[in-house]
């Protein structure tokens, strides 16, 4: 259940998507573990963004830069000389695929080949962790979860897109990276896949937690377009560490981990919309509030879940942290914000409590 804090010692890792939310958290994270981290990314995607109010180009060599630009991409992978690299660099909102399918596909269909191809081209031994999404596979609208085996998919541009980068990923590994062939290339390649990640410092437009609390800092009903979608809610922390898990994993053995895994919370975490309104209403407390949005509105997924069993049953990963636990740590996260609390000391603190979650439960 725990990471092994010597394999990440030292370790070199570059880190795309740095800047973004879960790629803050992960820096500060890594760091923590004692690895050298190289991030590249885009500026942070919002204002504010956890990536300053936690100051994490403090403790990172952090990188401005493009995945679309293979070139710079190129030449980053190859000074830092990476032992792992984990890609997290992505347009990541379903809204805004509708908005500019050409940023989107772009981004994160032609932004993965660039990282796999960068790593070709790097030929040295190297782990590689592809962060997809849950939206990457074939919504049927099912009650239980999708497992690994199941059909790419995706009938936004956002969930096609990840479906696409999954396959992108699996076409790598046959053709250039095969497991069996280890010893000849050297990449050990596998992919991640996890959706709805919540903490605090997301301050992502038109997603549930951040837009609660936004509202709630400037004391305004918070408007819900779909408050009756189900969603496999997780703390941040919970497929951060299934993709440290997966990279040291795949040191050991690509043949038996080279593949696509999921990360996902238990059923029982497996809410409405309109619940985690109605619990983060109730913990922030002074009179917050929320609303219908009867608007209309791109269309979104109604019922989405992962069976993550077989991270379970072959990585011993499993969540630690139930959910109603994870909301009472990011309404904490939010009021120390509007209070002036040192963010970067409270985003570690929260992390030395869920390795210590983590490190109990074995």
């Amino acid at each position: 259940m725990k990471l092994n804090h010597s394999f990440w010692k030292g370790r070199q890792v570059f880190l795309t998507g740095h800047t973004g939310f879960k790629g803050s958290w992960l820096s500060l994270w890594l760091n923590a573990l004692g690895a050298e981290v190289t991030g590249f990314a885009l500026d942070p995607p919002t204002r504010p963004n956890l990536f300053e109010q936690a100051r994490v180009a403090s403790v990172i060599h952090s990188i401005r830069g493009d995945i679309r630009d293979f070139s710079h991409l190129k030449g980053a992978i190859s000074e830092c000389v990476p032992d792992v690299v984990i890609h997290m660099a992505a347009q990541s909102v379903v809204r805004r695929g509708y908005e500019d399918p050409i940023e989107n596909y772009s981004s994160n269909v032609m932004g993965t080949v660039h990282v796999l191809e960068a790593v070709r081209q790097l030929q040295r031994p190297c782990v590689v962790v592809n962060v997809t999404s849950d939206k990457c596979y074939e919504n049927r609208e099912w009650d239980w979860g999708y497992r690994e085996n199941e059909p790419m998919g995706g009938r936004d541009p956002y969930s096609n897109s990840k479906g696409c980068a999954e396959l992108i990923t699996t076409a790598y590994q046959k053709s250039f990276f095969p497991p069996e062939a280890i010893a000849e290339h050297g990449v050990a390649l596998g992919s991640a896949r996890a959706g709805n990640a919540i903490g605090g410092g997301d301050w992502t437009s038109h997603q549930l937690i951040p837009d609660l609390m936004r509202a709630f800092l400037a004391g305004q009903p918070c408007m819900i377009r779909n408050p009756s979608s189900f969603r496999p809610w997780q703390f941040v922390l919970e497929p951060l560490r299934g993709y440290m898990m997966l990279a040291e994993r795949l040191s050991e053995d690509s043949s038996r981990f080279a593949s696509g895994w999921n990360f996902g919370p238990v059923d029982a975490d497996v809410k409405p919309v309109s619940w985690i309104a109605d619990e983060a209403t109730r913990l922030w407390g002074n009179h917050s509030s929320w609303s219908l949005d009867s608007g209309v509105h791109p269309e979104e997924a109604r019922a989405l879940k992962l069976d993550a069993s077989k991270a379970g049953i072959h990585l011993n990963w499993r969540p630690v942290l139930p959910l109603q636990q994870a909301l009472v740590w990011i309404v904490e996260w939010y009021q120390a914000f509007q209070g002036g609390t040192d963010l970067q000391l409270l985003t570690l603190k929260q992390i030395e409590q869920y390795e210590a979650l983590a490190q109990n439960s074995d």
